[in-house]
């Protein structure tokens, strides 16, 4: 290492603890708040930046500095997914005795970690600052983001204003920081200094995030990949799988990267995917497409989260202007087969099979070559059907007849918790399979009491049963 290097480095070290002294200061001057107070501070940050006429401001500029996605979708993430998120969270008891557990005399008391190393991407810049650290502050944390370089800008916006409504609140700023000028030695060093990371980036920097030293959740690479048997509603599921397929131009690792389709009704979807405004691609159109969206093996960052008609511009050829999204008819899976992998793009591979078994070990074989863990879906309205797939994939969530993109982080018209964080259980190489909140961001104490009457072991005939003559 030059000693110029070495200079630098000490330098981003000095930068982030800094940072992390100031969090650790704000965060203590929380740490006796009550739950009120902490679910005022929440609503304040939410508000700063998703109040009419801001929200409006933020997209644009989020739009004209990374480039990637629309207007609409940064929009609604701004204005409509933190709305979502806090009213999600609002309703928790995150401060003090938060469950009592009768039965087994058992008292759970909350706490928080500290201050909260957060990693935001470049695909979701907007909304991301804002639900990671609200979830943070749920739980009488600090939190400091590491943003994407190519998303500095507005993320400092967003800090900013978070920051401003919290000293409105008469609560210190500094319970929300970030960098100015990121770098990947700057967020190495936020991971080592900090007492827990909330990892939301690129396999390289999740895996980063695993080796630190520090504890961390993070996530799993995406490549949702849905199923329509014969017995969906195809003109329903055509108009949701667009709306997953084009929201924000695909920038959500859960948009529709695969769509397997049953024989039987395979011709009629594909029809309706085309009234919804696919353009099917031909084989050479498609060869075109994969030979500028993945270079040397990866995806091309200058080619993805782009409307269809650039896409094919790019390509050496041209769509017509009312087409929202390009579908793929596929057969092959892995890496020679480019496809059937995530593409961060209004592109779908389109499969056929005859059952829903096919189906069950297609996606599997898809998911192992990309995105093991994360989500699948399916239209459909055979119960059996929906737990034959639930059961057979190795996945941690499951959407059933909603829009992929819009519905596994959560949204109205589900159950499943508000978050951009989707953790991916063993499968994806994550602690967790859950959607990630206040509640993996703060630390539990048990107290434990005796209880009245003290359990007893059963003879070992009722708790061995008929074990024991099988064993001899």
């Amino acid at each position: 290492m030059s000693a110029a290097d070495t200079v630098a480095l000490a330098e981003e070290v000095t930068e982030v603890t800094a940072l992390i002294e100031r969090a650790r200061v704000a965060q203590a001057s929380i740490a006796n708040y009550t739950q009120d107070q902490v679910d005022e501070l929440i609503r304040a940050m939410v508000w700063s930046c998703a109040q009419p006429g801001v929200a409006e401001e933020l997209a644009q500029q989020t739009l004209d500095e990374t480039q990637l996605g629309d207007y609409n979708g940064k929009f609604a993430k701004i204005s409509v997914k933190t709305r979502a998120a806090l009213m999600d969270i609002l309703p928790d008891k995150s401060v003090g005795v938060i469950e009592e557990d009768v039965e087994r005399n058992i008292v759970k008391i909350c706490k928080p970690i500290g201050v909260i190393g957060a990693l935001s991407p470049s695909t979701n810049p907007e909304a991301t600052p804002v639900i990671k650290a609200i979830n943070a502050v749920k739980g009488r944390n600090a939190i400091i983001i590491a943003p994407h370089p190519r998303a500095k800008f507005i993320n400092m916006t967003i800090v900013n204003k978070m920051r401003d409504s919290l000293v409105k609140m008469g609560a210190p700023a500094d319970l929300v920081q970030t960098m100015a000028q990121p770098s990947l030695g700057k967020t190495e060093e936020l991971m080592k200094q900090c007492d827990f990371i909330l990892a939301t980036g690129g396999p390289g920097m999740v895996k980063a995030a695993y080796s630190s030293g520090t504890p961390a959740l993070g996530v799993g690479a995406g490549n949702a990949v849905i199923t329509v048997d014969e017995t969906a509603d195809l003109i329903d599921a055509a108009q949701k799988i667009k709306l997953s397929k084009t929201l924000d131009l695909a920038a959500s690792c859960s948009a529709d990267n695969a769509v397997i389709v049953v024989e039987s009704v395979y011709n009629a979807l594909l029809d309706h995917l085309v009234a919804e405004g696919g353009h099917i691609a031909s084989k050479d159109e498609a060869d075109k497409i994969a030979a500028v969206l993945w270079q040397d093996g990866a995806l091309n960052t200058a080619a993805v989260v782009k409307q269809p008609q650039v896409l094919a511009s790019m390509a050496g050829f041209s769509i017509p202007e009312d087409r929202a999204f390009i579908i793929v008819p596929y057969d092959g899976v892995g890496p020679d087969y480019p496809f059937s992998g995530e593409k961060l793009s209004a592109v779908m591979a389109f499969y056929k099979v005859t059952d829903i078994n096919e189906a069950v070990a297609l996606t599997n074989a898809i998911q192992e070559y990309q995105g093991m863990g994360h989500s699948c879906g399916i239209y459909s309205t055979s119960d059996d059907n929906i737990i034959t797939l639930a059961s057979g994939t190795k996945t941690s969530r499951v959407m059933v007849n909603q829009p992929q993109a819009p519905s596994n982080s959560g949204n109205l018209w589900n159950g499943m918790r508000q978050t951009f964080s989707l953790g991916c259980g063993s499968w994806g190489g994550n602690s967790t399979n859950e959607n990630i909140n206040w509640k993996h961001l703060v630390n539990i104490t048990w107290v434990s009491k005796p209880l009245a009457q003290a359990k007893t072991l059963p003879s070992d005939e009722d708790l061995f049963g008929a074990v024991i003559a099988k064993l001899g």
